[in-house]
């Protein structure tokens, strides 16, 4: 059983949902992302999710293109991510880590090369926006082989067949994209995510995280009631922007208890 799966089980007997904040490794500095992680295991997360700057973040709104930017210009690769998890393992064995990213940077370093590295390094799942299900058999198996979980994306706009095809390879947990567009959009509907999370579990038993538009301890708490987890990003690559110089790490750890303090109330 993976590192996933098994806390995804604990949640569930405990009768508590995920939660699973995004940074973009590197950003605000690359000598401060273990140091944001561990205040996001302080502050009551589940899954970490770590961002892999890309020049192209197809997905993502101008909130998570600026963190990539400013990751990218101070020379982060997916090798520093690599190595920032393994650093983040000195400390913490337990809590799951998921490398978020594109296609490209993988596609350099080579699928199998990709695996090996990631395992080595501690890294629990992998979530490539770019790569559709119906097109990584292959790439899910060698990620599994490695004991790594390949996540996959689904949307509002994805066909039952879609789903079908993600339910089939996917292990860890589904990620749905709650809304049309890209990160950091502000049109949530949680009616609308409630009626379609149904459908997906028609398909399979593998939890459903669902992100884009949560951006608070309500619209989390709202989410959860369908969802195995709730996933937060642009909101958090905000504060890190906004927080006063030597505030970052506390402020990240303060706003992921109250959402954590949300979603158990």
């Amino acid at each position: 059983m993976s590192k996933i799966t098994a806390l995804f089980k604990e949640l569930k007997a405990s009768g508590k949902k995920g939660l699973i904040p995004f940074i973009t490794a590197g950003d605000p500095d690359p000598k401060l992302t273990v140091e944001l992680m561990h205040a996001l295991v302080r502050g009551g997360s589940s899954v970490i999710e770590l961002g892999v700057p890309f020049s192209d973040p197809m997905a993502d709104g101008p909130v998570i293109q600026r963190s990539s930017e400013r990751a990218l210009s101070l020379g982060v690769t997916l090798h520093s991510c690599l190595e920032m998890v393994k650093e983040f393992r000195k400390n913490d064995t337990k809590t799951p880590v998921v490398l978020m990213g594109y296609a490209n940077p993988v596609e350099q370093m080579g699928a199998e090369r990709f695996a090996t590295e990631a395992k080595a390094a501690g890294v629990d799942g992998v979530l490539i926006v770019d790569y559709p299900p119906e097109e990584c058999v292959d790439f899910a198996a060698r990620m599994r082989v490695a004991g790594i979980d390949p996540i996959f994306l689904l949307a509002p706009t994805s066909s039952h067949e879609r789903i079908k095809e993600a339910a089939k390879i996917a292990s860890g947990y589904i990620y749905y994209v709650s809304m049309r567009g890209v990160t950091g959009a502000s049109n949530l509907n949680t009616q609308d995510v409630a009626s379609v999370i149904p459908k997906i579990r028609e398909e399979t038993d593998i939890p459903i995280a669902v992100g884009f538009g949560i951006s608070d301890a309500a619209s989390a708490k709202a989410i959860s009631k369908s969802a195995d987890a709730v996933v937060i990003g642009s909101r958090i690559i905000r504060l890190l922007e906004e927080a006063p110089p030597g505030q970052a790490v506390q402020s990240l750890e303060t706003f992921i208890r109250e959402i954590r303090d949300a979603l158990d109330s």
